[in-house]
C-alpha cells in the first residue's frame, strides 16, 4: 500500500510558525514571484506602445491578477468564493479608509472597547452585547462617512469595481 504523501511529508516540520509562515516569507515569495513572472511581464510591456506610466500600470495588474489566480487556484472552491467574497469586502473597506481618511477598524474597535464587562451578569450576555452593538456600528450612518453607514460606504466603493454581488 503506498503511503500518502502530505504537505507536512514533502516541505518538512509538523509545527508551524503561523506568522513565519503566513507573512515572514513574503518578501521570499515576492523574489520568487518576480523570478517567475518579470521577465515574461516586461517582454509583454515592452511590445506595448503604451507611455511608460501605463506600462508601470499594466505590470501592477498583471502581478496582481496572477497572485489572485494563483492563491483561488489552490484552494477548494468553496473556499475559494469565500476568500474573494472577504477580498471584494476589504478591498471596499480599504477604499471606504482611503477615500474619508478614516480607518473603520478601529472606528469600530474604539466604540467596542467602551462597552464594560461589569454591566452584565456572564460572559455570554457581555459577548452577546459586544456583536449587538458590533451589527449596528456597520448599520448606523456616521459623520465621518458624510452620513453614509460603513456597510453601504463599503458597497458603494466595491460597486465602483464590479464587486458586489
Amino acid at each position: 500500500m503506498e503511503e500518502e504523501n502530505t504537505i507536512n511529508d514533502m516541505f518538512g516540520e509538523e509545527n508551524i510558525d503561523i506568522e513565519a509562515q503566513l507573512w515572514g516569507k513574503n518578501p521570499k515569495r515576492s523574489q520568487a514571484l518576480k523570478d517567475l513572472w518579470l521577465d515574461l511581464m516586461n517582454e509583454t510591456v515592452d511590445q506595448d506602445d503604451k507611455p511608460e506610466e501605463a506600462k508601470r500600470e499594466m505590470i501592477f495588474l498583471m502581478t496582481a491578477n496572477n497572485v489572485m489566480d494563483m492563491v483561488m487556484e489552490t484552494l477548494p472552491e468553496e473556499l475559494a468564493v469565500e476568500l474573494s467574497a472577504s477580498m471584494d469586502s476589504l478591498i471596499g473597506l480599504s477604499m471606504v479608509n482611503r477615500r474619508f481618511e478614516v480607518d473603520l477598524l478601529d472606528a469600530n474597535y474604539q466604540t467596542l472597547t467602551k462597552v464594560d464587562r461589569e454591566e452584565y451578569s456572564s460572559d455570554e450576555e457581555f459577548e452577546e452585547a459586544i456583536r449587538d452593538m458590533d451589527e449596528r456600528w456597520w448599520t448606523v450612518g456616521k459623520q465621518l462617512l458624510g452620513g453614509r453607514t460603513p456597510n453601504d460606504a463599503i458597497l458603494e466603493e466595491m460597486s465602483k469595481y464590479g464587486l458586489t454581488r
